[in-house]
């Protein structure tokens, strides 16, 4: 996802306002706007009536589509591997028989298309079925696209790292697909299904959840919009008490932008799905998702972030004029 960088300005919950002390009234604190340094000394609203483009929460959304698209690809695949190691016929297993004294890499000389098993663990030129487990794994989890760019593996290197090392171990001590191997790699490939079901789940909700962000932001930009052109469209004689209630009314506004950062960030701390990414920062579902983006990690917020200096500014603004017509 490639998206702008984040506004400078930080978002402060909630907002001080420009009251000084001792100062109660609109006049007091319109006359405090006036002079904040950032504030222009001309109002010229025309190049500010455009709506924003949302971009942070607008690629964050693709981000999240494209995510989930692959997160249910992988459930597919692994479903299709189970369904294929299920039907293949098991080897027979002496009973003193065990994986502890062959390592997971024994598997890495046989491929799709045949080869020995490396560091012994079966008879030369290895087991059929041997092949057949691992040209089922290529063809199903390794024929995604996007797991080969990432991760460059082997069908026994995926297979040991996705459903343990165990299970390639044992499929190379046995010299073959055991009923035991066979279960075990049924049974681990099905969960791996549904673990990407849950996360493609979670994903679900996010997106929704940036949808409903998205549709808040949206219209609280276009009540921005229509307070700056009935603004410009007033009449002689009442731009005065127009300003001061459009003033007021972007307050308003920019509280409701604190309400969305606010729920915004209880969402962040309560995820829909916590998974073990290994990863050692906080919020680890959000940084799953965004990440490894240009972005900002926290789209929303950022979003949100920017509506608000935008709203700031026109107040800044609206709040000159009026000084300046006193």
């Amino acid at each position: 996802m490639s998206v702008r960088t984040g506004p400078t300005a930080i978002f402060q919950i909630p907002d001080q306002g420009v009251t000084a002390a001792g100062c109660s009234n609109v006049w007091c604190e319109l006359g405090a706007a006036a002079t904040e340094p950032g504030a222009v000394t001309a109002v010229a609203l025309a190049g500010i009536l455009a709506l924003l483009a949302f971009a942070y929460v607008r690629d964050a959304e693709a981000a999240c589509r494209g995510e989930r698209r692959r997160v249910l690809d992988e459930r597919d695949a692994f479903e299709s591997f189970a369904d294929r190691v299920a039907e293949l016929d098991t080897v027979s297993v002496a009973t003193d028989s065990t994986p502890s004294g062959v390592p997971a890499g024994a598997l890495g000389g046989i491929g799709a298309a045949g080869g020995g098993i490396q560091s012994g663990g079966g008879p030369a030129g290895g087991d059929v079925t041997l092949r057949r487990v691992l040209a089922a794994y290529d063809d199903t989890v390794l024929s995604l696209s996007h797991y080969r760019d990432e991760y460059d593996e082997t069908a026994a290197e995926s297979l040991a790292a996705e459903l343990g090392p165990d299970t390639a171990t044992a499929l190379a001590s046995d010299g073959g697909l055991s009923s035991g191997t066979q279960s075990a790699l049924v049974d681990r490939s099905r969960r791996a299904a549904d673990a990407r079901d849950r996360l493609a789940g979670a994903i679900d909700e996010e997106i929704t959840e940036l949808a409903d962000r998205e549709t808040a932001l949206s219209g609280i930009d276009r009540r921005r919009k229509r307070l700056l052109a009935h603004l410009e469209g007033v009449g002689p004689g009442r731009e005065t008490d127009a300003a001061i209630d459009v003033w007021n009314r972007l307050g308003e506004l920019k509280r409701e932008c604190d309400g969305l950062a606010v729920d915004r960030q209880r969402s962040l701390d309560d995820p829909p799905l916590t998974p073990d990414l290994h990863e050692d920062h906080e919020r680890t579902f959000y940084g799953y998702l965004y990440g490894p983006a240009d972005g900002p990690r926290y789209p929303v917020l950022a979003q949100v972030a920017e509506l608000a200096d935008r709203i700031r500014a026109d107040r800044d603004e609206v709040g000159t004029q009026v000084a300046a017509d006193r």
